[in-house]
Protein backbone atom coordinates (compact mmCIF):
# COMPACT_ATOMS: atom_id res chain seq x y z
CA UNK A 1 0.00 0.00 0.00
CA UNK A 2 1.09 3.89 -0.87
CA UNK A 3 1.92 5.32 2.73
CA UNK A 4 0.64 9.10 3.49
CA UNK A 5 1.32 11.52 5.59
CA UNK A 6 -0.52 14.71 6.19
CA UNK A 7 0.36 18.32 7.58
CA UNK A 8 -2.19 20.62 8.20
CA UNK A 9 -2.15 23.40 10.92
CA UNK A 10 -5.82 23.77 11.53
CA UNK A 11 -6.85 20.84 13.79
CA UNK A 12 -10.48 19.98 13.23
CA UNK A 13 -9.59 19.92 8.96
CA UNK A 14 -6.64 17.08 10.02
CA UNK A 15 -8.77 15.19 11.84
CA UNK A 16 -11.55 15.04 9.80
CA UNK A 17 -9.50 13.98 6.78
CA UNK A 18 -7.38 11.26 8.90
CA UNK A 19 -10.79 9.43 10.39
CA UNK A 20 -13.15 10.35 7.56
CA UNK A 21 -11.01 7.87 5.17
CA UNK A 22 -10.90 4.28 5.49
CA UNK A 23 -7.21 4.20 4.34
CA UNK A 24 -6.93 0.62 4.49
CA UNK A 25 -9.88 -0.23 2.29
CA UNK A 26 -8.81 2.50 -0.30
CA UNK A 27 -5.48 0.96 -0.44
CA UNK A 28 -3.49 3.67 1.79
CA UNK A 29 -1.35 3.13 4.46
CA UNK A 30 -1.76 6.56 6.71
CA UNK A 31 1.53 6.90 8.27
CA UNK A 32 1.46 10.54 10.42
CA UNK A 33 0.75 14.20 10.39
CA UNK A 34 1.73 17.19 11.90
CA UNK A 35 0.85 20.73 11.98
CA UNK A 36 3.12 22.78 10.66
CA UNK A 37 6.39 22.30 8.09
CA UNK A 38 9.02 22.57 11.03
CA UNK A 39 7.60 19.72 12.67
CA UNK A 40 6.12 17.37 9.82
CA UNK A 41 10.13 17.63 8.09
CA UNK A 42 12.11 15.16 10.45
CA UNK A 43 8.97 12.72 10.32
CA UNK A 44 8.39 12.87 6.81
CA UNK A 45 11.92 12.04 6.00
CA UNK A 46 11.58 9.15 8.73
CA UNK A 47 8.90 7.32 7.46
CA UNK A 48 9.46 8.11 3.94
CA UNK A 49 5.77 8.30 2.25
CA UNK A 50 5.14 7.56 -1.28
CA UNK A 51 2.14 10.81 -0.87
CA UNK A 52 2.67 14.26 1.09
CA UNK A 53 -0.66 16.21 1.73
CA UNK A 54 0.20 19.89 2.58
CA UNK A 55 -1.47 22.71 3.02
CA UNK A 56 0.62 26.21 2.13
CA UNK A 57 -0.12 28.69 4.72
CA UNK A 58 0.75 27.48 8.10
CA UNK A 59 2.97 29.05 10.99
CA UNK A 60 6.84 28.40 11.03
CA UNK A 61 6.54 26.96 8.08
CA UNK A 62 4.45 26.88 5.37
CA UNK A 63 3.58 24.09 2.58
CA UNK A 64 5.20 25.44 -0.37
CA UNK A 65 8.99 25.52 1.66
CA UNK A 66 8.22 22.02 3.31
CA UNK A 67 7.65 20.53 -0.28
CA UNK A 68 10.78 21.98 -1.74
CA UNK A 69 13.03 20.35 0.94
CA UNK A 70 11.42 17.43 0.61
CA UNK A 71 11.58 17.00 -2.75
CA UNK A 72 15.08 17.84 -2.54
CA UNK A 73 15.51 14.65 -0.30
CA UNK A 74 12.78 12.47 -1.83
CA UNK A 75 12.49 13.57 -5.57
CA UNK A 76 10.25 10.49 -5.70
CA UNK A 77 7.52 11.64 -3.33
CA UNK A 78 4.16 13.23 -4.68
CA UNK A 79 2.63 16.07 -3.10
CA UNK A 80 -0.56 17.49 -2.98
CA UNK A 81 -1.45 21.11 -1.91
CA UNK A 82 -4.46 22.51 -0.14
CA UNK A 83 -4.80 25.80 -0.33
CA UNK A 84 -7.42 28.58 0.83
CA UNK A 85 -5.85 31.00 -1.72
CA UNK A 86 -7.06 30.89 -5.26
CA UNK A 87 -4.11 33.23 -5.94
CA UNK A 88 -2.53 32.81 -9.16
CA UNK A 89 1.50 33.03 -7.77
CA UNK A 90 0.81 30.41 -5.45
CA UNK A 91 0.17 28.17 -7.73
CA UNK A 92 2.74 28.91 -10.43
CA UNK A 93 5.22 28.53 -7.48
CA UNK A 94 3.72 24.87 -6.54
CA UNK A 95 4.18 23.81 -10.22
CA UNK A 96 7.68 25.38 -10.42
CA UNK A 97 8.47 22.71 -6.92
CA UNK A 98 7.23 19.39 -9.06
CA UNK A 99 3.87 19.91 -7.12
CA UNK A 100 1.56 17.25 -8.22
CA UNK A 101 -1.96 18.39 -7.33
CA UNK A 102 -2.94 21.71 -6.39
CA UNK A 103 -6.53 21.65 -4.59
CA UNK A 104 -8.41 24.58 -3.03
CA UNK A 105 -9.87 24.17 0.19
CA UNK A 106 -12.59 23.96 1.04
CA UNK A 107 -12.20 20.02 -0.18
CA UNK A 108 -14.11 17.40 0.48
CA UNK A 109 -12.74 13.21 1.28
CA UNK A 110 -15.06 12.29 -1.83
CA UNK A 111 -12.65 15.11 -3.92
CA UNK A 112 -9.58 14.21 -1.82
CA UNK A 113 -9.74 10.25 -2.59
CA UNK A 114 -10.29 10.65 -6.48
CA UNK A 115 -6.96 13.19 -6.31
CA UNK A 116 -5.15 10.55 -4.01
CA UNK A 117 -6.42 7.33 -6.41
CA UNK A 118 -4.66 9.75 -9.11
CA UNK A 119 -2.20 9.98 -7.88
CA UNK A 120 -1.30 6.54 -6.85
CA UNK A 121 -1.97 5.49 -9.82
CA UNK A 122 1.01 7.43 -11.43
CA UNK A 123 3.00 5.99 -8.80
CA UNK A 124 2.13 2.80 -9.56
CA UNK A 125 2.46 3.33 -13.56
CA UNK A 126 5.98 4.88 -12.70
CA UNK A 127 7.11 1.74 -10.49
CA UNK A 128 5.69 -0.84 -12.91
CA UNK A 129 7.74 1.12 -16.29
CA UNK A 130 11.00 1.05 -13.47
CA UNK A 131 10.57 -2.57 -12.73
CA UNK A 132 10.41 -3.65 -16.47
CA UNK A 133 13.48 -1.79 -17.04
CA UNK A 134 15.19 -2.45 -13.95
CA UNK A 135 14.89 -6.13 -15.08
CA UNK A 136 15.67 -5.66 -18.86
CA UNK A 137 18.79 -3.42 -17.87
CA UNK A 138 19.98 -6.17 -15.94
CA UNK A 139 19.36 -8.97 -17.90
CA UNK A 140 20.86 -7.03 -20.75
CA UNK A 141 24.03 -6.23 -19.02
CA UNK A 142 24.54 -9.91 -18.66
CA UNK A 143 24.06 -10.72 -22.27
CA UNK A 144 25.83 -8.11 -23.29
CA UNK A 145 29.07 -9.14 -21.09
CA UNK A 146 28.91 -12.95 -22.48
CA UNK A 147 28.35 -11.98 -25.98
CA UNK A 148 31.64 -9.65 -25.71
CA UNK A 149 33.06 -12.71 -24.19
CA UNK A 150 32.09 -14.97 -27.20
CA UNK A 151 33.18 -12.14 -29.86
CA UNK A 152 36.93 -11.99 -28.69
CA UNK A 153 37.38 -15.95 -28.34
CA UNK A 154 35.09 -18.02 -30.19
CA UNK A 155 34.94 -18.81 -33.68
CA UNK A 156 32.08 -17.26 -35.33
CA UNK A 157 31.05 -15.74 -38.34
CA UNK A 158 30.90 -12.01 -39.07
CA UNK A 159 26.98 -12.30 -40.17
CA UNK A 160 25.98 -13.99 -36.88
CA UNK A 161 28.09 -11.91 -34.58
CA UNK A 162 26.46 -8.54 -36.22
CA UNK A 163 23.02 -10.64 -36.13
CA UNK A 164 23.75 -11.60 -32.21
CA UNK A 165 24.74 -7.81 -31.58
CA UNK A 166 21.98 -6.25 -33.31
CA UNK A 167 19.52 -8.18 -31.18
CA UNK A 168 21.07 -7.04 -27.93
CA UNK A 169 21.05 -3.70 -29.22
CA UNK A 170 25.37 -3.32 -29.47
CA UNK A 171 26.23 -1.60 -32.98
CA UNK A 172 29.19 -3.87 -33.78
CA UNK A 173 30.24 -2.45 -36.95
CA UNK A 174 33.55 -0.54 -37.43
CA UNK A 175 36.55 -0.81 -39.36
CA UNK A 176 38.81 -0.46 -36.32
CA UNK A 177 38.88 -2.97 -33.29
CA UNK A 178 41.16 -3.82 -30.38
CA UNK A 179 41.44 -5.43 -26.98
CA UNK A 180 43.69 -4.86 -23.79
CA UNK A 181 44.00 -7.72 -21.15
CA UNK A 182 44.83 -6.05 -17.76
CA UNK A 183 45.76 -7.42 -13.90
CA UNK A 184 45.88 -5.47 -11.04
CA UNK A 185 47.83 -6.14 -8.19
CA UNK A 186 47.97 -5.79 -4.24
CA UNK A 187 50.13 -3.99 -2.67
CA UNK A 188 49.11 -3.39 0.34
CA UNK A 189 46.59 -4.83 3.37
CA UNK A 190 43.82 -7.03 2.41
CA UNK A 191 41.26 -4.32 3.62
CA UNK A 192 42.25 -1.13 1.60
CA UNK A 193 43.70 -3.37 -1.69
CA UNK A 194 39.41 -4.36 -1.60
CA UNK A 195 38.31 -1.07 -0.81
CA UNK A 196 40.33 0.62 -3.48
CA UNK A 197 39.66 -2.16 -6.11
CA UNK A 198 35.36 -1.90 -5.05
CA UNK A 199 36.46 1.70 -6.23
CA UNK A 200 38.09 1.01 -9.28
CA UNK A 201 35.27 -1.25 -10.54
CA UNK A 202 32.71 1.24 -10.39
CA UNK A 203 34.74 3.97 -11.99
CA UNK A 204 35.27 1.21 -14.97
CA UNK A 205 31.45 0.46 -15.23
CA UNK A 206 30.89 4.16 -15.22
CA UNK A 207 33.58 4.90 -18.31
CA UNK A 208 31.76 1.97 -19.80
CA UNK A 209 28.10 3.69 -19.85
CA UNK A 210 29.73 7.15 -20.97
CA UNK A 211 31.41 5.30 -23.63
CA UNK A 212 29.84 2.69 -26.02
CA UNK A 213 33.03 2.57 -28.07
CA UNK A 214 34.84 1.22 -24.87
CA UNK A 215 33.50 -2.13 -23.24
CA UNK A 216 35.08 -3.06 -19.61
CA UNK A 217 34.84 -6.80 -18.97
CA UNK A 218 35.40 -8.04 -15.41
CA UNK A 219 36.97 -11.46 -15.75
CA UNK A 220 37.43 -11.84 -11.96
CA UNK A 221 40.58 -12.24 -9.85
CA UNK A 222 41.61 -8.73 -10.32
CA UNK A 223 41.93 -9.41 -14.26
CA UNK A 224 40.15 -7.00 -16.96
CA UNK A 225 39.26 -7.38 -20.35
CA UNK A 226 38.92 -3.94 -22.41
CA UNK A 227 37.54 -4.16 -25.90
CA UNK A 228 38.20 -1.14 -28.27
CA UNK A 229 35.99 -0.11 -31.19
CA UNK A 230 36.16 2.63 -33.78
CA UNK A 231 35.63 3.84 -37.39
CA UNK A 232 38.94 3.46 -38.16
CA UNK A 233 42.54 1.89 -36.75
CA UNK A 234 43.24 4.96 -36.30
CA UNK A 235 40.67 6.16 -34.15
CA UNK A 236 40.88 2.70 -32.12
CA UNK A 237 45.03 3.73 -31.51
CA UNK A 238 43.64 7.26 -30.64
CA UNK A 239 40.66 5.65 -28.20
CA UNK A 240 43.33 3.54 -26.22
CA UNK A 241 45.79 6.63 -25.96
CA UNK A 242 43.22 8.34 -24.33
CA UNK A 243 42.07 5.55 -22.33
CA UNK A 244 45.71 4.42 -21.28
CA UNK A 245 46.34 8.05 -19.69
CA UNK A 246 42.74 7.72 -17.89
CA UNK A 247 44.12 4.70 -16.41
CA UNK A 248 47.10 4.89 -15.13
CA UNK A 249 45.88 8.50 -13.76
CA UNK A 250 43.14 6.21 -11.70
CA UNK A 251 45.45 2.75 -11.06
CA UNK A 252 48.32 4.15 -10.14
CA UNK A 253 48.25 7.81 -9.33
CA UNK A 254 44.73 8.18 -7.63
CA UNK A 255 44.66 4.45 -6.20
CA UNK A 256 48.44 3.61 -5.86
CA UNK A 257 47.49 -0.05 -7.60
CA UNK A 258 50.33 -2.05 -9.00
CA UNK A 259 49.43 -3.24 -12.70
CA UNK A 260 50.49 -5.27 -15.77
CA UNK A 261 49.11 -4.87 -19.40
CA UNK A 262 48.88 -6.26 -22.65
CA UNK A 263 47.36 -4.48 -25.53
CA UNK A 264 47.10 -6.44 -28.93
CA UNK A 265 47.27 -4.61 -32.44
CA UNK A 266 44.33 -3.20 -33.66
CA UNK A 267 42.76 -4.63 -36.71
CA UNK A 268 40.36 -3.24 -39.43
CA UNK A 269 38.43 -7.07 -39.53
CA UNK A 270 35.57 -8.06 -36.97
CA UNK A 271 37.05 -11.60 -37.66
CA UNK A 272 40.62 -11.00 -36.71
CA UNK A 273 39.51 -10.39 -33.01
CA UNK A 274 40.09 -13.40 -32.02
CA UNK A 275 43.91 -13.49 -33.58
CA UNK A 276 44.14 -10.21 -32.00
CA UNK A 277 43.42 -12.00 -28.20
CA UNK A 278 44.80 -14.28 -28.61
CA UNK A 279 48.09 -13.41 -29.32
CA UNK A 280 47.48 -11.04 -26.85
CA UNK A 281 46.61 -13.44 -23.86
CA UNK A 282 50.40 -15.43 -24.81
CA UNK A 283 52.28 -12.54 -23.90
CA UNK A 284 49.60 -11.80 -21.04
CA UNK A 285 50.23 -15.17 -19.51
CA UNK A 286 53.95 -14.14 -18.52
CA UNK A 287 52.27 -10.80 -16.31
CA UNK A 288 53.62 -12.33 -12.57
CA UNK A 289 57.76 -12.30 -14.29
CA UNK A 290 57.13 -9.29 -15.71
CA UNK A 291 57.79 -6.05 -14.57
CA UNK A 292 55.19 -3.93 -12.90
CA UNK A 293 52.82 -0.86 -14.15
CA UNK A 294 53.55 -1.00 -17.75
CA UNK A 295 51.32 -1.91 -20.73
CA UNK A 296 53.07 -4.28 -23.01
CA UNK A 297 52.09 -2.94 -27.25
CA UNK A 298 52.18 -6.56 -29.03
CA UNK A 299 52.97 -4.54 -32.34
CA UNK A 300 56.22 -3.14 -30.87
CA UNK A 301 57.48 -6.70 -29.75
CA UNK A 302 59.72 -7.76 -32.90
CA UNK A 303 61.35 -4.00 -32.97
CA UNK A 304 62.75 -4.99 -29.12
CA UNK A 305 66.67 -5.33 -30.03
CA UNK A 306 69.08 -3.20 -27.18
CA UNK A 307 65.80 -2.85 -24.67
CA UNK A 308 65.29 -7.30 -23.86
CA UNK A 309 66.05 -8.40 -20.81
CA UNK A 310 69.36 -9.33 -20.32
CA UNK A 311 69.97 -13.44 -18.96
CA UNK A 312 70.30 -13.55 -15.04
CA UNK A 313 73.55 -15.23 -13.42
CA UNK A 314 73.82 -17.27 -10.48
CA UNK A 315 75.59 -14.96 -8.69
CA UNK A 316 73.38 -11.92 -8.95
CA UNK A 317 70.45 -14.17 -8.70
CA UNK A 318 68.12 -13.64 -5.55
CA UNK A 319 65.78 -15.72 -6.14
CA UNK A 320 64.18 -15.54 -3.21
CA UNK A 321 62.84 -11.97 -2.74
CA UNK A 322 62.54 -11.08 -6.03
CA UNK A 323 60.52 -14.10 -7.59
CA UNK A 324 58.96 -15.77 -4.80
CA UNK A 325 56.25 -12.83 -4.82
CA UNK A 326 55.85 -13.53 -8.63
CA UNK A 327 55.21 -17.06 -7.98
CA UNK A 328 52.86 -16.40 -5.10
CA UNK A 329 50.75 -14.21 -7.69
CA UNK A 330 50.50 -16.53 -10.28
CA UNK A 331 49.81 -19.38 -7.54
CA UNK A 332 46.89 -16.64 -6.09
CA UNK A 333 45.43 -16.15 -9.94
CA UNK A 334 46.82 -17.56 -12.46
CA UNK A 335 45.09 -20.04 -14.69
CA UNK A 336 46.12 -23.58 -15.55
CA UNK A 337 46.37 -23.11 -19.35
CA UNK A 338 48.95 -20.27 -18.18
CA UNK A 339 51.14 -22.81 -16.30
CA UNK A 340 53.34 -23.75 -19.33
CA UNK A 341 54.39 -19.88 -20.12
CA UNK A 342 54.93 -18.82 -16.90
CA UNK A 343 57.49 -22.03 -16.44
CA UNK A 344 58.74 -20.86 -19.47
CA UNK A 345 59.21 -17.49 -18.44
CA UNK A 346 60.58 -18.23 -15.30
CA UNK A 347 63.10 -20.51 -16.61
CA UNK A 348 64.44 -17.95 -19.14
CA UNK A 349 64.18 -15.22 -16.71
CA UNK A 350 66.66 -17.88 -14.55
CA UNK A 351 68.77 -18.29 -17.57
CA UNK A 352 69.75 -21.16 -19.32
CA UNK A 353 72.95 -21.49 -17.89
CA UNK A 354 72.02 -21.50 -14.03
CA UNK A 355 69.13 -24.31 -14.27
CA UNK A 356 71.81 -26.68 -15.84
CA UNK A 357 73.18 -27.14 -12.69
CA UNK A 358 71.15 -29.93 -10.37
CA UNK A 359 72.17 -27.93 -7.52
CA UNK A 360 70.14 -24.55 -8.53
CA UNK A 361 67.06 -26.74 -9.70
CA UNK A 362 67.19 -27.87 -6.68
CA UNK A 363 66.98 -24.75 -5.16
CA UNK A 364 64.32 -23.76 -7.54
CA UNK A 365 61.58 -26.67 -6.91
CA UNK A 366 61.86 -26.31 -3.15
CA UNK A 367 61.01 -22.54 -3.66
CA UNK A 368 58.35 -23.05 -5.78
CA UNK A 369 57.12 -26.06 -3.34
CA UNK A 370 57.37 -23.72 -0.29
CA UNK A 371 55.23 -21.31 -1.39
CA UNK A 372 52.64 -23.53 -2.43
CA UNK A 373 52.63 -25.45 0.51
CA UNK A 374 52.21 -22.21 2.45
CA UNK A 375 49.40 -21.70 0.49
CA UNK A 376 47.71 -25.13 0.58
CA UNK A 377 48.03 -25.07 4.81
CA UNK A 378 46.04 -21.54 4.29
CA UNK A 379 43.38 -23.61 2.78
CA UNK A 380 42.91 -26.09 5.73
CA UNK A 381 45.18 -28.76 3.97
CA UNK A 382 47.15 -30.88 6.32
CA UNK A 383 51.06 -31.69 5.88
CA UNK A 384 50.14 -35.22 5.20
CA UNK A 385 47.43 -34.54 2.84
CA UNK A 386 50.15 -32.19 0.58
CA UNK A 387 52.69 -35.03 0.89
CA UNK A 388 50.06 -37.88 -0.88
CA UNK A 389 49.54 -34.51 -3.65
CA UNK A 390 52.80 -32.83 -3.99
CA UNK A 391 55.12 -35.94 -3.26
CA UNK A 392 57.46 -37.01 -0.38
CA UNK A 393 61.15 -36.18 -0.38
CA UNK A 394 62.06 -39.66 -1.77
CA UNK A 395 59.60 -38.53 -4.55
CA UNK A 396 61.26 -35.22 -4.92
CA UNK A 397 64.53 -36.38 -5.11
CA UNK A 398 63.89 -37.99 -8.70
CA UNK A 399 62.38 -34.71 -10.75
CA UNK A 400 66.16 -33.42 -10.72
CA UNK A 401 67.69 -35.71 -13.58
CA UNK A 402 67.12 -33.76 -16.51
CA UNK A 403 65.67 -29.91 -17.05
CA UNK A 404 62.55 -31.71 -18.61
CA UNK A 405 61.74 -33.82 -15.47
CA UNK A 406 61.82 -30.93 -13.41
CA UNK A 407 59.22 -28.99 -15.26
CA UNK A 408 56.93 -31.39 -15.73
CA UNK A 409 57.24 -31.55 -11.77
CA UNK A 410 56.82 -28.27 -11.68
CA UNK A 411 53.79 -28.06 -13.75
CA UNK A 412 51.93 -31.00 -12.10
CA UNK A 413 53.03 -29.00 -8.65
CA UNK A 414 51.13 -26.06 -9.59
CA UNK A 415 48.24 -27.39 -11.80
CA UNK A 416 47.76 -28.77 -7.95
CA UNK A 417 48.01 -25.58 -5.75
CA UNK A 418 45.81 -23.97 -8.42
CA UNK A 419 43.12 -27.12 -8.44
CA UNK A 420 43.27 -26.70 -4.08
CA UNK A 421 43.02 -22.69 -4.88
CA UNK A 422 40.26 -22.71 -7.13
CA UNK A 423 38.04 -25.28 -4.86
CA UNK A 424 38.98 -22.80 -1.78
CA UNK A 425 37.48 -20.11 -4.18
CA UNK A 426 34.99 -22.29 -4.89
CA UNK A 427 34.13 -21.96 -0.80
CA UNK A 428 34.40 -18.40 -0.66
CA UNK A 429 32.29 -18.19 -2.97
CA UNK A 430 29.65 -20.25 -1.63
CA UNK A 431 29.59 -17.94 1.44
CA UNK A 432 29.11 -14.82 -0.74
CA UNK A 433 26.18 -16.45 -2.19
CA UNK A 434 25.01 -17.96 0.85
CA UNK A 435 24.97 -14.21 2.15
CA UNK A 436 23.12 -12.89 -1.07
CA UNK A 437 20.70 -15.30 -0.68
CA UNK A 438 20.21 -14.34 2.75
CA UNK A 439 19.73 -10.21 1.72
CA UNK A 440 18.23 -11.33 -0.95
CA UNK A 441 15.56 -13.44 1.82
CA UNK A 442 15.60 -10.37 4.32
CA UNK A 443 14.35 -7.62 1.07
CA UNK A 444 12.71 -9.57 -1.61
CA UNK A 445 9.97 -7.22 -0.45
CA UNK A 446 11.70 -3.93 -1.09
CA UNK A 447 10.59 -2.51 -4.35
CA UNK A 448 14.54 -1.26 -5.26
CA UNK A 449 16.04 -4.45 -4.53
CA UNK A 450 18.18 -5.09 -7.59
CA UNK A 451 21.56 -7.25 -8.91
CA UNK A 452 23.30 -4.23 -8.43
CA UNK A 453 22.15 -3.34 -4.72
CA UNK A 454 22.70 -7.08 -3.69
CA UNK A 455 26.10 -7.28 -5.33
CA UNK A 456 26.75 -4.20 -3.06
CA UNK A 457 25.63 -6.00 -0.24
CA UNK A 458 28.25 -9.08 -1.24
CA UNK A 459 31.17 -6.32 -1.95
CA UNK A 460 31.51 -7.49 -5.65
CA UNK A 461 30.52 -5.60 -8.90
CA UNK A 462 27.64 -6.36 -10.38
CA UNK A 463 29.00 -8.28 -13.87
CA UNK A 464 31.20 -10.40 -11.51
CA UNK A 465 28.06 -11.26 -9.18
CA UNK A 466 25.88 -11.95 -11.81
CA UNK A 467 28.29 -14.36 -13.39
CA UNK A 468 29.17 -15.99 -10.27
CA UNK A 469 25.59 -16.22 -8.94
CA UNK A 470 23.91 -17.69 -12.97
CA UNK A 471 27.25 -20.23 -12.76
CA UNK A 472 26.65 -21.43 -9.19
CA UNK A 473 22.91 -21.15 -9.02
CA UNK A 474 21.92 -22.00 -12.50
CA UNK A 475 19.45 -19.38 -13.03
CA UNK A 476 19.55 -15.23 -13.05
CA UNK A 477 19.57 -12.86 -10.43
CA UNK A 478 16.02 -11.60 -11.62
CA UNK A 479 14.74 -15.27 -12.34
CA UNK A 480 15.83 -16.19 -8.72
CA UNK A 481 13.91 -13.20 -7.26
CA UNK A 482 11.26 -13.63 -8.73
CA UNK A 483 10.68 -17.36 -7.90
CA UNK A 484 11.02 -16.27 -3.74
CA UNK A 485 8.15 -13.74 -4.38
CA UNK A 486 5.94 -15.93 -6.36
CA UNK A 487 6.96 -18.51 -3.30
CA UNK A 488 6.05 -16.28 -0.40
CA UNK A 489 2.94 -14.76 -2.45
CA UNK A 490 1.49 -18.15 -3.02
CA UNK A 491 2.24 -18.72 0.79
CA UNK A 492 0.09 -15.55 1.67
CA UNK A 493 -2.51 -16.64 -1.22
CA UNK A 494 -3.16 -19.95 0.76
CA UNK A 495 -2.86 -18.65 4.40
CA UNK A 496 -4.54 -15.61 4.32
CA UNK A 497 -7.21 -13.73 3.05
CA UNK A 498 -5.83 -10.72 2.27
CA UNK A 499 -6.85 -8.43 -0.64
CA UNK A 500 -4.06 -8.99 -3.78
CA UNK A 501 -3.22 -5.70 -3.92
CA UNK A 502 -1.73 -6.34 0.07
CA UNK A 503 -0.73 -9.36 -1.08
CA UNK A 504 1.55 -7.55 -4.42
CA UNK A 505 2.57 -5.02 -2.05
CA UNK A 506 4.37 -7.45 0.83
CA UNK A 507 6.46 -9.38 -1.75
CA UNK A 508 8.03 -6.54 -3.38
CA UNK A 509 5.79 -5.18 -6.24
CA UNK A 510 3.66 -1.56 -6.17
CA UNK A 511 1.48 -2.45 -9.31
CA UNK A 512 -1.13 -5.36 -8.44
CA UNK A 513 -1.75 -5.03 -12.15
CA UNK A 514 2.09 -6.04 -12.89
CA UNK A 515 1.92 -8.31 -9.86
CA UNK A 516 -0.92 -10.64 -11.39
CA UNK A 517 1.11 -10.74 -14.88
CA UNK A 518 4.22 -11.96 -13.70
CA UNK A 519 1.77 -14.73 -11.32
CA UNK A 520 0.31 -15.86 -14.07
CA UNK A 521 3.49 -15.78 -16.18
CA UNK A 522 5.53 -17.69 -13.72
CA UNK A 523 2.53 -20.16 -12.29
CA UNK A 524 0.12 -20.99 -15.29
CA UNK A 525 -2.64 -19.29 -13.30
CA UNK A 526 -3.86 -15.64 -11.81
CA UNK A 527 -3.64 -15.55 -7.76
CA UNK A 528 -7.40 -15.54 -7.74
CA UNK A 529 -7.01 -18.94 -9.64
CA UNK A 530 -4.36 -20.34 -7.61
CA UNK A 531 -6.26 -19.09 -4.26
CA UNK A 532 -9.46 -21.11 -5.21
CA UNK A 533 -7.37 -24.30 -6.31
CA UNK A 534 -8.45 -27.50 -4.11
Amino acid sequence: MLKVFLVEDEIIMREGIKKKIDWEKEGFCFVGDAGDGELAYPLILKEKPDILITDIKMPFMDGLELSRLVKAELPDIKIIVLSGYNDFDYAKEAIDIGIAEYMLKPVTSVKLLETLHKVGNSIYEQRKKADGNKNEQEQKMLARRNFFIKFVTADCSVSSLLKEGKELGVELAATGYNVLLLQLFNNGSIEEYTSKLIEVKKEFDALSQQNPNIVIIDRGREEFWIIFKGQTECSVDALYRDFEKWLIELISNRFCLEYFGVIGQSTARMGEMKNCYTAANAEFAHRFLKKRNQIVDISLLDKKTETEEKPIYLENLNVSKSDRKNIENFINTGLKSEIDAFLDSYFEKIGNKNIQSILFRQYVVMDIYIAAVNIAEEMGYSKQELSQLYGTEENLLKVFGSIEDTKEYLKHLLETTIDIRDKGAGNKYDQVLKQAQEYIEENYFMDDISLNTVASSVNLSPNHFSTIFSQKLGETFIEYLTRIRMEKAKELLRTTSKKLTDIAFEVGYKDSHYFGSIFKKTQGCTPREYRSKD
